[in-house]
């Protein structure tokens, strides 16, 4: 198969142009990148894994919406989620699971969690403060559980430790760092 032949979300341009979308709002938390002219209809959720994975990551999909064909892409090893580096699971549900949160001399190994929503913009509003945030910002999903805030506190309690979050509908997405505080 030639770089040709294959799906546009896995051709290289489309993963720098990805990569550096994903890049500037990750530097700006609270900032919705619309991805939709790269995805020839996939979901943001799986071109932030593509963006993120390769075959030095770990991956538990707590939705079972990635196909045989997405994770051979991917090429990710399959983990438990408490293991896993990156965590795909769906914003509707309130978290059940308890992922890693790094070490003191490892913080880095916190995981990422992508949670797939239903829009970023039709749903209460949240104020994000922070690095990255001149003085706040407002973020509004909707198909976001009332438990994920709550869980997300409790994981990202003892900086440097935690997770990040990537918030994805089906077209846009944006990063939630550990160091962001979220407000009503």
């Amino acid at each position: 198969m030639s770089v040709l032949d294959l799906p546009r979300l896995w051709r290289p341009a489309t993963h720098q142009a990805l990569f550096r979308r994903i890049l500037d709002v990750a530097a700006r938390p609270g900032q919705i990148a619309d991805l939709g002219d790269l995805l020839d209809g996939r979901p943001a959720a799986l071109a932030a894994l593509a963006t993120f994975c390769d075959n030095t990551q770990t991956l538990s999909d707590l939705t079972g919406t990635l196909s045989g064909t997405d994770l051979a892409f991917l090429d990710v090893n399959k983990a438990a989620v408490d293991k896993a580096g990156f965590i795909l699971a769906a914003g509707t549900a309130a978290p059940d699971f308890a992922p890693h949160l790094g070490t003191l001399d490892s913080p880095e190994g916190g995981a990422t969690i992508i949670v797939m929503v239903e829009s970023l913009t039709d749903g209460a509003a949240l104020t994000l403060t922070g690095p990255g945030i001149a003085t706040q910002t407002r973020l509004a999903p909707s198909g976001l559980a009332d438990g994920w805030l709550t869980a997300r506190a409790r994981w990202c309690a003892d900086f440097p430790m935690g997770v990040d979050l990537v918030l994805a509908d089906a077209t846009c997405l944006t990063v939630i760092p550990r160091t962001t505080k979220i407000g009503a």
